[in-house]
């Protein structure tokens, strides 16, 4: 039986972005079957591509979120380079694109441009602050969007600074919006036979993120702050500690309340008058939480999560990366696939997270090498022929 192609199998995608968001989205619709050729500058590629660490000279960082790619080097300063773009434009599905707003205009690969080249063209374009409004003009770096998204003032704990999350959030969800932004022009060109643009802003995504904190001061006018590891709603919902290790409980309604007392061995607790209702629990936190950590602090953490795992509640260790990484239910999911790779002989990915049953995406292609692809995509797409394509290097334009 023949193995079922991608769901977007296909779909032609240009990558112009850089750095985590716009590659972010770039993997994904890779992964899931589309033909992506990412634009690189000649002799310096992916901002990501000088960032250490390195493995057989091959940035870490840069390999992680670039498989399933082609790459090109077209130098956009370059008449020739142009115009090679422009051929591009016209066989592509999908062009992506995280330069500052305006930025593409004055180098004349707005939307509006190519659309005229290209009427269904998807066009989509990450940036930090968006296109319009007072602060279209301001850098978006994932830092900055954080601090300003609220997220930040809402991450660490309250006697101390705020925090980062550990991972760059803002790009990332960033990248899987422009995803999601960019299949559903897709699907929408099925009906309407024509491109359109897709305009992603980090803030905008970060701040969608904010749900039901937004919702306390949008309902209340209060305003949410850092709680640490607690949850504004929930009691318990929080890290405890055990006697070995931290770990985390979450205990969402009263049936769960009802089991965690049993397995804690305090079942009296779950008909406490102070802690008998969800909303009496987060009203009395102060006196719940000391008491949970000193019932807790009596037995080891993996002897604890044995026994809520057999009473049903939600709960669970606190892994590093490393063992998330070598997580062995990961890996019977195929979530940790490695590739080989012509310098780095071998790269380890995450593998794709959303799995279609019938039309499955996969992670197979490793990240390539700069310019790895630029004289096969020159001469297949562009029509070019050795001699031309060696005027054209001569000349910087790839």
């Amino acid at each position: 039986m023949a193995k079922a192609k991608g769901p977007l199998a296909g779909v032609r995608v240009l990558d112009l972005t850089r750095v985590l968001a716009g590659p972010f989205c770039a993997m994904m619709l890779g992964d899931m079957g589309a033909e992506v050729i990412k634009v690189e500058e000649p002799g310096k590629g992916d901002d990501t591509r000088s960032w250490p660490p390195f493995v057989g000279g091959e940035s870490t960082y840069f390999m992680s979120v670039n498989r399933s790619k082609k790459s090109i080097t077209l130098n956009l300063k370059s008449p020739a380079g142009c115009e090679i773009l422009r051929k591009l434009v016209k066989k592509t599905d999908v062009l992506l694109e995280n330069f500052r707003p305006s930025t593409m205009d004055k180098l004349g690969f707005g939307y509006r441009a190519l659309a005229r080249l290209n009427p269904r063209l998807v066009y989509c374009s990450v940036s930090g602050f968006g296109e319009s409004g007072p602060e279209a003009h301001r850098a978006g770096y994932d830092l900055v969007i954080q601090a300003e998204s609220g997220v930040m003032d809402l991450t660490g704990f309250a006697d101390g600074p705020p925090v980062k999350v550990g991972n760059s959030i803002a790009d990332l969800v960033a990248g899987m919006s422009a995803a999601h932004g960019v299949v559903l022009a897709l699907l929408a060109r099925t009906r309407t036979r024509r491109g359109q643009k897709v305009e992603i802003s980090m803030l905008d995504v970060m701040a969608a993120l904010l749900t039901y904190q937004a919702g306390i001061y949008f309902g209340t006018g209060a305003r949410p702050t850092r709680r640490g590891n607690a949850h504004p709603s929930i009691v318990p919902y929080e890290v405890f500690r055990a006697a070995d290790a931290f770990l985390v409980l979450g205990v969402a309604n009263n049936s769960l309340w009802t089991k965690c007392c049993a397995a804690l061995g305090r079942p009296e607790l779950a008909t406490d008058p102070r802690y008998d209702a969800e909303a009496k629990r987060v009203q009395n936190r102060d006196t719940l939480v000391p008491l949970l950590n000193e019932i807790l602090g009596t037995r080891g953490a993996a002897e604890w999560i044995k026994q809520f795992e057999g009473a049903g509640i939600p709960a669970g260790l606190i892994k590093s990366v490393a063992e998330v990484c070598e997580s062995e239910h990961l890996k019977a999911r195929g979530m940790i696939v490695s590739l080989p790779h012509p310098r780095a002989k071998k790269v380890t990915v995450m593998g794709v997270p959303v799995r279609l049953h019938g039309t499955p995406g996969a992670a197979v292609a490793p990240p390539p090498l700069i310019g790895q692809h630029t004289d096969a995509i020159l001469r297949s797409l562009v029509g070019l022929k050795k001699p031309a394509i060696d005027r054209l290097r001569a000349q910087g334009a790839v």
